[in-house]
């Protein structure tokens, strides 16, 4: 349909009406609801009714009590004038970050704790739809307890280091080791377990004749050289003890293997022993984590 002047902003709509047929009494229940009397026009067999003759009331005004009694052969129509709202539905996917303010957000009250069977909303990129989620199920993934973790010492007795020999540190006592990694002198980065992992060894040496020239404590990672402190001492035998701690932090592989040794130099040629104190107290140990 063409249009003198500008277009009106909305679309014709089609009234709305109910018709009652076969009716008996002096009721009709209306199909929508209304304010007040002044929102229909009622027609008898098609003859409009005063408004002072009919009454509305009930819930939403639904129920119109006419002036007279109804036979079966009456009918009865019922025009409304007013728009009669409705509650609509946006289709799905149809309100976006544009038809929201701020406060739907900052509006909110702010909470100061949350149980564990609260809700947040997450988006889930894999699904690209929003999912709730409970506290106890969203922090589970965070955090942690540093595993896997060892730490092993070397125990009781003392262990012969020869001269001019790189020399593996024995561990007599295992006092952590939560994933079954270390063996045999060896930490093993476990299956599934890859990351970053803090390492610290110390070992104290001794030796009866006095004569350490050289000490170098270092910690090898698959049999190679990694990480490694080291002396040269220029006195005329009279070193007899030393000892040194080393830490290094990694980005390690599953499989990835771990170990602390110890060389050492004398200038009589002569070994020396790790001192070891007692299965309480060690001062040699070698320990790591990995980190969260």
């Amino acid at each position: 349909m063409a249009y003198i002047g500008l277009p009106p902003k909305a679309n014709f709509t089609s009234g709305l009406l109910d018709r009652f047929t076969s009716t008996t009494g002096t009721t009709v229940t209306l199909t929508h609801d209304i304010s007040s009397e002044n929102d229909i026009v009622v027609f008898v067999n098609f003859v409009k009714q005063d408004s002072t003759t009919y009454s509305v009331g009930g819930t939403g005004n639904k129920t119109l009590t006419l002036g007279g009694t109804l036979v079966s052969s009456d009918i009865v129509e019922v025009h409304y004038l007013n728009i009669v709202g409705q509650t609509v539905n946006p289709s799905a996917n149809s309100v976006g970050s544009s038809q929201l303010t701020a406060d739907s957000i900052t509006g909110q009250t702010a909470e100061t704790s949350i149980a564990d069977d609260d809700t947040i909303i997450i988006h889930d990129t894999s699904a690209s739809a929003l999912r709730k989620m409970t506290k106890a199920n969203f922090t589970s993934g965070i955090g942690g307890d540093n595993t896997p973790m060892f730490l092993v010492s070397g125990g009781s007795g003392s262990q012969t280091i020869n001269h001019a020999s790189g020399t593996t540190i024995t561990y007599n006592q295992e006092i952590i080791d939560t994933d079954n990694a270390f063996a045999s002198n060896i930490f093993t980065v476990p299956s599934g377990k890859a990351g970053k992992y803090f390492f610290s060894a110390s070992c104290f040496i001794e030796d009866a004749q006095n004569a350490i020239t050289r000490y170098i404590l270092e910690i090898q990672k698959n049999n190679s050289s990694w990480r490694q402190i080291a002396h040269r001492f220029t006195s005329n035998n009279d070193l007899k003890q030393v000892g040194h701690t080393i830490t290094a932090i990694d980005d390690a592989s599953v499989s990835d293997e771990y170990k602390a040794k110890v060389y050492v130099e004398t200038n009589d040629g002569g070994s020396v022993f790790i001192e070891n104190l007692s299965t309480s107290y060690s001062n040699n140990w070698f320990q790591g984590f990995k980190l969260l």
